[in-house]
């Protein structure tokens, strides 16, 4: 039997349980010092969230601590300049247009960007509705090399 019309699902399923499993041996305050301390040293929460999973053993900070790991960086002033998936498509459209620079003729790329900038001018779009980016702000390709080459994650120093 044909299976070509079946789409797959290659990735794997959180477990619908959403307490705190045994195994995790931080308490909710060492696993909220560890995520500051993970970000003054400039990860970005994705790699943070893999950092905590692989070398701390934290499958999920929320079911452990109860808090999303946005609301945690955002308790303690870490601030980011743009979005994260956002900003990792204008990372992707500048090594884009870097590559089409040395070979114009790749029209399989340059559709590729059009599909990269499309999606960063919708998500750029919703961001704005939400408020999250100023309403003034824009995309700009000439400019985009500015934007990713300042640091993604910057953290308020607090009295705390």
């Amino acid at each position: 039997m044909n299976k070509s019309k079946e789409k797959g699902q290659s990735h794997s399923t959180r477990p619908p349980i959403s307490v705190s499993p045994k195994w995790v041996q931080y308490t909710p305050e060492e696993i909220e010092m560890i995520i500051v301390e993970l970000a003054k040293k400039g990860y970005p929460p994705s790699m943070i969230g893999v950092i905590l999973r692989d070398q701390y053993g934290i499958p999920l900070v929320r079911s452990v601590v109860g808090v999303k790991l946005h609301k945690i960086l955002k308790k303690y002033g870490v601030e980011l300049s743009l979005p994260e998936d956002l900003y990792n498509l204008i990372k992707r459209a500048i090594n884009l247009r870097r590559h089409l620079e040395e070979h114009p003729k790749d029209t399989h790329s340059q559709r590729g960007l059009l599909e990269i900038e499309s999606k960063i001018h919708r998500l750029a779009k919703y961001y704005k509705r939400k408020g999250v980016l100023p309403p003034e702000w824009r995309y700009k390709p000439a400019e985009a090399k500015i934007l990713v080459s300042r640091p993604l994650v910057t953290v308020k120093e607090t009295s705390s």
